[in-house]
């Protein structure tokens, strides 16, 4: 597959994936009606957690997650490791303003993580201990997410990642979480 083709393909299939509304579909079938009408309006698992639905959440969690890994995963197998990038980080725009629900979707802090372990390891393994430490302290899933978003791409760095379009990728990505 040519980078000219790739590289648009992984970004349209990645925002088509990512804005499937997992949150808003698991608590409609669960029969909670609209995610949006309760908590922040958001559409992802922390909102979903506040219907007191642990297992929904968890659910939410792993299938936004999965969304952007999955993607990654599999342009990064056909086409190279940066089309992979493109396509999570398409997931994670596509999570957070979803074509289906008027551009108004989740914060995309799951779908952020779930891309991680396919693009980047070493930012994986600092994003990970930063927000379960952070979280277990102060159970703040925001803070948490924003501390570990702003140091993954520096941090990675530190840990090795020397792939500029990904570390930059990720700084980017980590200023909308």
């Amino acid at each position: 597959m040519t980078a000219e083709l790739a590289f648009p393909l992984a970004a349209i299939c990645g925002y088509l994936a990512g804005s499937i509304p997992f949150g808003l579909l698991i608590t409609r079938a669960a029969g909670l009606g609209d995610i949006r009408s309760i908590g922040s309006g958001n559409i992802g698992a922390t909102n979903v957690l506040r219907t007191g639905r642990k297992d929904l959440a968890l659910a939410t969690l792993l299938l936004d997650s999965l969304k952007a890994g999955l993607v990654a995963l599999a342009f990064g197998m056909l086409a190279g490791r940066e089309v992979g990038f493109v396509a999570g980080a398409f997931a994670f725009v596509g999570h957070c303003y979803p074509i289906w629900l008027g551009f108004k979707g989740g914060k995309g802090v799951a779908t952020y993580a779930g891309l991680l372990p396919f693009v980047s390891l070493p930012g994986f393994y600092v994003a990970a201990p930063v927000w379960l430490g952070l979280f277990a302290l102060t159970r703040i899933s925001s803070l948490a997410a924003l501390s570990a978003a702003t140091l993954v791409a520096p941090g990675a760095w530190l840990l090795g990642e020397r792939n500029m379009f990904v570390i930059g990728g990720l700084a980017l990505l980590s200023v909308f979480v």
